[in-house]
């Protein structure tokens, strides 16, 4: 008896509830939207970040203890670099696959032909190397330095003696792509440098000599050997435990350290790549670590405040739906009670009907919120957004919590409404 009622009822208001229907599928749709972007946001703005450079620098132990402690820059301090064969290592850590991008960097000076003294950064273009767990992998300024502006081209590999050469400094030299510059070496040789473009980035690239690892290598006496490794790692925001970790692990319990060390931190993956590269300092850039989590934390606050407002609208739209519908058939109901149904009865019919038109509202919202969820991803990060299975439970008690909120004023109505009064057109 139950169900026909409710059967006749929904055929009698199909109009009212395709309403309530359509309304509770615009909340849903946004939300499901909005949350499935936070939950996916967190890897998208770390990518996008990343081409703002490296997030972790790499040097040795005693260069920063002495730049650190005494204030000693490269140029003044005792010398001691990296083993170039200690790189591959970066990719055995425990989040090997959150390390994206990584470039060495052997910087001197070179004495031109002419007499003048200029500075030379060796590092890698776009090197491809076999890793020591079997692995290949490709890496190397281009995949750090999307900000540089190259007039020319990149150099390659299969070219050890193409180089960049900065803006600024190639105005000095009057030289343009194309042209050569020739160069003592340590041992008094001389060899010549073919200059593949010119690069300009706002840093000391634009008055320096940017060339292949090898040749400076070779031209400073150094072979094998590295000042830095800059590392660009896709990283969790850091929190109190962080910070904690990060001036001292060991003041961390058994319990912390096991969670700070499983967990993406910037400071947790430095103290991993300190763990396989031999006397070595990894210090986080702190400016672009901590604008990874004051942006991604903004972006996720930002969701969720449009995904309650989206829910908060529905609810005030349900609301006055069903306060109308209960207005138009209040001689209905209140016949209901006049043949004794109770009230508790009446307003189990009147939500059976309601929670039936949010159930398929709810359903194609949460469809059509994965559609405006991926057009989000293509359209902001130019990818597509994960479905997040956690989204379905949320949505599901956000909807019951919707309907019953937008139906309390409704069911006040209806517990007020009194047989006699409504029966005789009052």
């Amino acid at each position: 008896m139950f169900w026909q009622m409710v059967k006749g009822a929904v055929l009698r208001q199909g109009r009212q509830l395709l309403f309530v229907a359509l309304t509770v599928a615009l909340g849903v749709s946004l939300a499901t939207a909005m949350l499935n972007v936070m939950f996916d946001v967190g890897d998208k703005v770390n990518q996008e970040l990343k081409a703002f450079g490296a997030n972790i620098t790499v040097t040795s132990k005693n260069a920063s203890i002495l730049k650190d402690i005494y204030g000693l820059d490269n140029a003044s301090a005792p010398k001691e670099y990296l083993a170039e064969s200690d790189i591959g290592k970066l990719k055995t850590i425990f989040w090997t696959n959150n390390i994206v991008a990584f470039s060495p960097h052997l910087a001197g000076n070179l004495k031109l032909d002419g007499g003048s003294e200029v500075a030379v950064s060796g590092t890698w273009f776009d090197h491809y190397m076999k890793l020591p767990t079997g692995e290949e992998f490709s890496t190397g300024e281009q995949y750090l330095k999307s900000w540089w502006q190259v007039e020319g081209a990149w150099p390659k590999e299969t070219e050890p003696d193409s180089v960049l050469v900065g803006k600024t400094l190639a105005q000095k030299l009057n030289v343009k792509p194309g042209d050569s510059i020739s160069y003592v070496k340590k041992d008094g040789t001389k060899a010549v440098f073919r200059i593949a473009g010119l690069v300009s980035g706002g840093g000391e690239e634009d008055d320096q000599i940017v060339a292949q690892l090898p040749a400076v290598q070779q031209a400073l006496g150094l072979e094998g050997k590295i000042d830095s490794v800059n590392v660009s790692a896709m990283t969790t925001p850091e929190n109190e435990l962080a910070r904690r970790a990060a001036a001292n692990p060991k003041s961390l319990s058994l319990k912390e350290y096991e969670i700070w060390y499983c967990t993406s931190y910037v400071s947790s993956i430095a103290f991993q790549i300190e763990e396989v590269i031999a006397n070595s300092v990894a210090r986080p850039v702190r400016q672009i670590a901590e604008s990874e989590g004051r942006i991604l934390d903004k972006t996720q606050l930002l969701m969720l405040l449009i995904t309650v407002l989206s829910l908060l609208s529905a609810t005030m739209g349900v609301s006055n739906l069903v306060s109308a519908n209960i207005m138009e058939r209040s001689k209905e109901l209140g016949l209901l009670k006049a043949i004794g149904a109770t009230d508790r009865s009446v307003v189990i019919l009147v939500l059976t009907e309601i929670f039936m038109a949010g159930l398929i509202g709810g359903v194609a919202g949460y469809v059509a919120g994965l559609g405006f969820a991926q057009i989000i991803g293509h359209a902001v990060f130019g990818s597509s957004i994960a479905i997040n299975m956690l989204v379905i439970p949320i949505l599901i008690v956000l909807l019951i919590l919707m309907l019953l909120l937008g139906s309390l004023p409704a069911i006040r109505s209806l517990l007020g409404l009194h047989p006699a009064i409504v029966l005789h057109g009052r």
